[in-house]
């Protein structure tokens, strides 16, 4: 993990000093159920710059707004392997947590619990998922988080990092669960394409296409 900070570090410094053409973003918002990048595979991060602390930074507003306690970088469209955590979900409160290109191993135990998601508003379902966990991962700064979790922290972390994946928690409900969400999923569904039809969300195409560029701005190299 030491080579990933020092080329990060090196890069950052290149953007600043020697600043290049890149794709720019603005004005963020939490994509919801199926948007195509909730089932895009996210690629570790090869670049810290600006524009990724100012995204990092609305994450955590946006989090707080929706009244979160976690959100992945694809969760705001992005192909990035990046998710935020605050267990306590208010701003200026709890500990506000980066996790850039995580791995999540050795799980223990096994445990159920409620879980919902602010990209499938208003559903919740019970998940198993295991009791403990090991994580490794890098902040913005440099800073390594390398320990063991357990709890809730340890749910919300699998879950985060489940999105990364291109993994939703619908796909861990049982069978019974999934048959009862069918009509909110469905409705979720008709809105995401009510909106391609009134061009407020761009066609396929187009968001593969800007995915692939935002990949190559920080997952290269």
């Amino acid at each position: 993990m030491q080579a990933w900070f020092f080329s990060v570090i090196l890069v950052e410094l290149l953007d600043k000093f020697f600043p290049t053409p890149a794709f720019r973003l603005t004005n963020l918002q939490i994509i919801n159920y199926p948007h195509l990048t909730l089932r895009h595979k996210s690629r570790p991060v090869r670049k810290v710059d600006r524009q990724l602390r100012d995204i990092v930074a609305e994450m955590f507003e946006l989090m707080y707004a929706a009244k979160g306690i976690g959100l992945a970088a694809n969760q705001v469209d992005l192909p990035l392997q990046l998710f935020i955590i605050n267990p306590s979900g208010e701003k200026g409160s709890g500990d506000e947590m980066v996790f850039v290109n995580p791995v999540v191993s050795a799980p223990r135990g096994r445990c159920e619990r409620e879980e919902g998601c602010l990209s499938l508003p208003g559903l919740y379902a019970n998940i198993f998922r295991p009791e403990s966990v090991h994580v490794a991962a890098w902040d913005l700064s440099g800073n390594v988080f390398d320990r063991r979790v357990d709890d809730m922290l340890a749910r919300v972390i699998q879950h985060e990092n489940d999105h990364l994946e291109g993994v939703l928690f619908i796909d861990r409900m049982n069978d019974v669960d999934r048959k009862t969400m069918a009509d909110e999923l469905l409705e979720l569904e008709m809105e995401l394409e009510n909106k391609r039809l009134r061009e407020m969300i761009p066609a396929d195409s187009m968001i593969r296409q800007r995915l692939a560029e935002l990949e190559s701005q920080y997952c290269s190299g």
